[in-house]
């Protein structure tokens, strides 16, 4: 297990975490609505393995965290309303679902809609790991199935999954809640799950 300060995240640790993602593994790391799933893009047996722990199917809607506005265009297309939306809630507990570009691994994708989501977190740790990682996190809130409320303790998260982890980050408590997921392949913004985001400007 890693302990990594919330405010200052130490660079040796997130290197340590940054390497096992790049190694192929998973991880499970703090965010700012609740502990999430996180793997490398392009690393089909770990995001084979977040499936498995999830239980969810190909349908599902995979979320890569970034680091910055300027990264999103490249995985989603993003008109100028839906920019400035973005731009507004992020960083932020939102996750919103854009048509997928090419960048995008096809395995990531809705397969019916070739959609994906995106998220800029409001979580220093998780910042700081998809910086150092120079790329986006394949991520998923840890939530097991028939669970209500996602994983929040690092310690029974090494005791239930460890054996499917590469590295756990103790980042502290943060939060009980998945993100509120916005849809904006649409004319209009759609609020599909409302979580820790506020979400009644879409309503």
């Amino acid at each position: 297990m890693l302990v990594i300060h919330p405010e200052n995240p130490q660079i040796r640790l997130i290197r340590k975490a940054v390497e096992a993602v790049r190694s192929g593994g998973v991880i499970a790391y703090p965010t700012d609505s609740s502990y999430a799933l996180g793997c490398a893009m392009g690393e089909k047996k770990a995001i084979d393995i977040i499936s498995q722990i999830r239980q969810v199917d190909n349908k599902h809607n995979y979320t890569l965290v970034m680091r910055d506005l300027g990264e999103i265009a490249l995985y989603g297309k993003v008109d100028n309303t839906a920019f400035r939306i973005i731009k507004s809630f992020t960083p932020g507990p939102y996750t919103f679902i854009l048509d997928a570009t090419r960048e995008v691994p096809r395995r990531l994708m809705n397969p019916k809609r070739k959609t994906i989501g995106v998220r800029i977190p409001d979580n220093k740790i998780a910042l700081a790991l998809v910086e150092e990682l120079g790329q986006p996190l394949m991520s998923g809130t840890l939530q097991l199935p028939g669970e209500e409320y996602p994983m929040t303790d690092p310690y029974e998260i090494q005791e239930l999954l460890g054996r499917h982890l590469a590295e756990v980050i103790d980042g502290g408590y943060c939060g009980l809640e998945p993100t509120s997921v916005i849809d904006l392949t649409g004319d209009l913004p759609q609020v599909l799950r409302q979580g820790r985001g506020d979400v009644s400007l879409f309503n």
